[in-house]
């Protein structure tokens, strides 16, 4: 794998397809970026992590989204920050919404 495949961009671009992952619960997750349609109060555009949790049968049941880690004048320019982070830092930000939910179920 090329340094610029350690990317979520990158890797994206190389393979035609998002990166997947098995979060921290032993569920396969992939990942996309995505942007607000409307920008916020100080004018930018905010952009964040969107995991899609799959079923046994290879059916979307459930989805995790983070919180804005990027924002910029324009949706592209946030999703390019976004898409800028490595998969390990990825995987670590879908296990901290794992970790975060299931905090939440407990409580």
């Amino acid at each position: 794998m090329t340094p610029s495949e350690m990317t979520l961009a990158g890797y994206q671009e190389a393979n035609a397809r998002p990166p997947a992952f098995e979060g921290s619960d032993g569920r396969a997750y992939s990942v996309g970026v995505f942007s607000d349609d409307d920008h916020g109060a100080d004018g930018r555009y905010g952009a964040s992590l969107l995991f899609i949790r799959w079923s046994a049968s290879q059916e979307p049941d459930g989805h995790l989204e983070s919180d804005y880690l990027a924002h910029a004048a324009q949706p592209a320019d946030a999703e390019a920050q976004v898409g800028a982070m490595t998969l390990f830092e990825v995987k670590t930000a879908l296990d901290g919404l794992i970790a975060r939910r299931d905090a939440g179920a407990a409580t």
